[in-house]
């Protein structure tokens, strides 16, 4: 309910939640409508019902520091909880990969090493010797800590063998969740998935250059009647992400509504984001494995803008 009412209206969210009398039903699916405000963090449905006061606590904090739903306050208010764009834009990208379970927290999720692996073989299929990785623990403290500790050093030696640059990194630097150190590592991973993303667009296996993606991108919008192109990612078009909502419409008609969609070439920053959200929701629900920010589009973020771009041709291809 608390939700329904804080989220904006062209989003979707329903209180459908409500209905289920299974209490961890009923919190997934609260989740999910958590989801399409980008507010899905820290917290897992067996969390919500568990009643675990921390996490519980800063997935509404979260709510509250994206959408307070109050009138300004005449002082700034401290957040107690708060995530990094970085940290936020690396969840994302392991959470479009469709890994068990979600990340909801990056230096508390991926203590143990197994969400690590799971993305090792997506980045480079058969990477991980399953025989080498322990996935349940032992009861006992002491024993468990050795375990995970064992997975990890494991996960920063398959790393070296993908060609990080792990100087200074050690399996307890996961364990601990240190986060200069963990986020050295995440990065290199979504960079290492990007290229492999680039490569499976290329029948040669060979990372796909970006003047291929933008020629296809705009035939796309060319054969489906579109008015619209683009010049290169960082056009200062992508920042209305109108380009992209027409290219979701050519390759999946009639999942774009368009009446929830800001029109016109002087669009405000606040209907550029509102475009941007919209356009990122639209492309995961066509199975397209979009990990950038909405503020990555409207700030025409190179990169990131090329990886929507390329994970839409993704989509098109399977």
């Amino acid at each position: 309910d608390l939700i329904a009412q804080i989220a904006p209206m062209n989003v979707g969210v329903n209180k459908t939640a409500m209905q289920y009398e299974d209490l961890v039903k009923r919190a997934e699916t609260m989740l999910e409508q958590a989801d399409k405000i980008d507010c899905r963090a820290f917290v897992t449905a067996k969390d919500v019902v568990e009643g675990l006061e921390k996490l519980n606590l800063a997935f509404v904090a979260n709510l509250f520091n994206n959408y307070p739903a109050l009138d300004p306050p005449p002082v700034d208010v401290d957040v107690m909880i708060q995530e990094t764009r970085e940290e936020k834009m690396y969840r994302n990208w392991m959470n479009s990969l469709g890994i068990e379970p979600r990340v909801n927290y990056l230096y508390s999720d991926l203590y143990d090493g197994i969400i690590i692996f799971k993305i090792y073989d997506v980045i480079k299929p058969g990477t991980v010797n399953w025989d080498k990785v322990i996935t349940k623990f032992s009861a006992m403290g002491a024993k468990k800590i050795q375990q995970i500790l064992e997975n990890c050093n494991y996960a920063v030696t398959l790393g070296k063998k993908l060609n990080f640059v792990l100087v200074g990194i050690a399996g307890s630097d996961i364990r601990e969740g240190n986060r200069n150190l963990t986020l050295a590592l995440v990065w290199q991973m979504m960079r290492a998935y990007t290229l492999s993303l680039l490569s499976q667009l290329n029948p040669d296996g060979t990372p796909i250059v970006e003047s291929e993606i933008i020629h296809w991108a705009n035939s796309k919008l060319q054969e489906g009647g579109k008015q619209v192109s683009i010049k290169h990612f960082q056009d200062k078009t992508n920042r209305t992400a109108l380009p992209i909502l027409h290219l979701i419409d050519v390759i999946k008609p009639d999942h774009v509504d368009f009446s929830l969609v800001k029109q016109g070439t002087n669009l405000t920053d606040e209907e550029c984001l509102s475009n941007a959200k919209y356009a990122i929701n639209v492309a995961r629900m066509i199975n397209a494995p979009v990990y950038a920010l909405p503020e990555d589009i409207c700030e025409v973020k190179h990169k990131m803008v090329m990886t929507v771009y390329a994970s839409l041709m993704l989509a098109d291809m399977n």
